[in-house]
C-alpha cells in the first residue's frame, strides 16, 4: 500500500504488479507499451496517455512526470514512511549541515544574507571571486544564519569557515 501525492491531492494506491490494482479502493488496469525513447504509452479506460519521466529525486521520493505535455510532481510514500511520520521520526535521513566552508581560495565580493536570516536550500549566500570568476555560493540546507565569519573584501582560503547555521 502506498500513498501517492500528485501536486496536492493524496491517493491510496495498492498495486499487484505495477499495472493493475486499486486507487482509493477503486480497481484500475493499465495497458502499457514502452516506446523506443523510454517514454510509456498507457491506455486506461480506452484513453491513451504518453508518459515521460522528467526527474526522479530518490532522497525525498518524488518524481516529475510529463503526461500528454502536462507536468505533474508525484510523491510516493509507503507504510514505513507513514510509520516513521507517526513516530515523529520522518526526518532521520536528513543531514544536518551546520557550516558553509569556502570551496576554493578567493575574495569575498558580496555577502547576500545577514545573521538571523532564514534561508532555503539553494538560496544565494555569498559571492566569491576565484581565478577571476564570480561564484555564487548557495545554501546547502534550509536554516537560519547563526554567524557570518567573514566580511566583504576578505581573502579566504579553501575550507575556511564562512557561515554557521543554527
Amino acid at each position: 500500500m502506498y500513498t501517492a501525492t500528485i501536486n496536492t491531492t493524496n491517493y491510496n494506491v495498492d498495486t499487484n504488479n505495477g499495472i493493475n490494482g486499486t486507487v482509493n479502493e477503486k480497481p484500475f488496469y493499465l495497458d502499457t507499451i514502452t516506446n523506443q525513447n523510454g517514454s510509456l504509452s498507457i491506455i486506461k479506460d480506452n484513453v491513451s496517455y504518453n508518459v515521460e519521466v522528467v526527474k526522479v529525486n530518490y532522497d525525498d521520493k518524488t518524481i516529475s512526470l510529463k503526461v500528454n505535455n502536462s507536468t505533474y510532481t508525484v510523491s510516493v510514500k509507503d507504510e514505513y514512511d507513514a510509520l516513521l511520520k507517526q513516530l515523529g521520526m520522518e526526518n532521520l535521513g536528513a543531514k544536518k549541515i551546520n557550516d558553509l566552508k569556502a570551496p576554493m581560495p578567493g575574495l569575498v565580493l558580496n555577502i547576500v544574507v545577514s545573521e538571523g536570516q532564514e534561508v532555503k536550500k539553494g538560496d544565494a549566500l555569498i559571492v566569491l571571486e576565484a581565478m577571476k570568476m564570480e561564484n555564487s555560493l548557495k545554501s546547502p540546507t534550509d536554516g537560519v544564519i547563526k554567524k557570518i565569519a567573514i566580511h566583504k573584501g576578505d581573502a579566504v582560503e579553501k575550507n575556511q569557515l564562512l557561515i554557521t547555521f543554527e
